[in-house]
């Protein structure tokens, strides 16, 4: 059987998207109402402890994007950032991406930003949300918090020039049932943290006791290969190193495996040729 991301990419009707996306989004309603999870809440105490932080660009250079969607999703950050800032997960709670933020509606005060639907860009009403779950994930597997749900983006648009994190290290969203859910499984009460500077999106997890481990994310067995009906996949899988407060290694853990159908074509040719 050949891996995901490997078949060649299937046009669906209009209608079977319509079908599928009502279907999935109701039985997410229901999993909210009724699956007996406990969701996080917001608290204004903040924890005293820093577990990992991050911070991306707001603003990136990018070929065939408009600004104004990138100026777009700022606005649009700026409303869905309170929605978690300060998020509590205590033991035995679970965070959800989706649940805490709501549906980015332009009556809410959304704007159009850079969505990517089936390899291309397009406009659409809360785009670029997807900056904020790819730093939540980022900051998540940096902790002893359990991703419980996560998304990996099926499109690799962007190539590797100035990536400073490791090919399939965030977490695409759509609503409501691309979510990004994490699980408190450990018995500290951690909070994440999360402004939008002049320049940046920056977040934290927090947490009530001194952090007793540090972590390394990295990628293995990562190749790109041509595939028989034209285009390019590319496949990598992602472990992390554990330390102690002493800085030995007393874990190296897999967190996941990512395939992706790229939009751009990866080997150059040779110019001494």
């Amino acid at each position: 059987m050949l891996p995901e991301a490997s078949k060649k990419p299937i046009d669906r009707s209009r209608l079977r998207l319509w079908l599928g996306k009502n279907y999935f989004t109701f039985k997410r309603y229901f999993l909210w109402l009724f699956g007996g999870l406990k969701f996080s809440t917001i608290r204004t105490e903040i924890l005293p402890f820093e577990c990992f932080c991050h911070k991306t660009p707001l603003l990136r250079k990018l070929k065939d994007v408009d600004m104004y969607l990138q100026y777009n999703k700022i606005e649009n950050l700026k409303i869905a950032v309170p929605k978690i800032n300060n998020m509590t997960i205590k033991p035995g709670e679970t965070f959800s991406y989706w649940k805490a933020i709501g549906k980015s509606t332009k009556r809410k005060g959304y704007l159009k930003g850079l969505v990517l639907q089936n390899g291309t860009f397009t406009a659409g009403i809360g785009g670029g949300l997807c900056q904020l779950s790819n730093l939540i994930y980022w900051l998540t597997i940096h902790t002893p918090l359990t991703v419980t749900e996560r998304h990996r983006h099926g499109y690799d648009v962007f190539p590797d020039s100035n990536r400073t994190q490791p090919f399939g290290s965030g977490a695409t969203c759509f609503y409501n049932y691309g979510d990004l859910m994490i699980a408190n499984n450990t018995e500290q009460t951690f909070q994440l943290v999360v402004e939008i500077t002049e320049t940046d999106l920056k977040g934290a997890w927090l947490t009530d006791k001194p952090p007793q481990y540090t972590y390394e994310v990295y990628e293995r067995e990562h190749f790109m290969q041509a595939e028989f009906w034209g285009g390019y996949t590319r496949h990598n899988l992602l472990y992390r190193k554990k330390y102690d407060l002493e800085g030995t290694v007393i874990d190296d853990e897999y967190i996941v495996e990512n395939h992706a159908i790229m939009t751009y074509a990866p080997f150059l040719p040779d110019p001494t040729k």
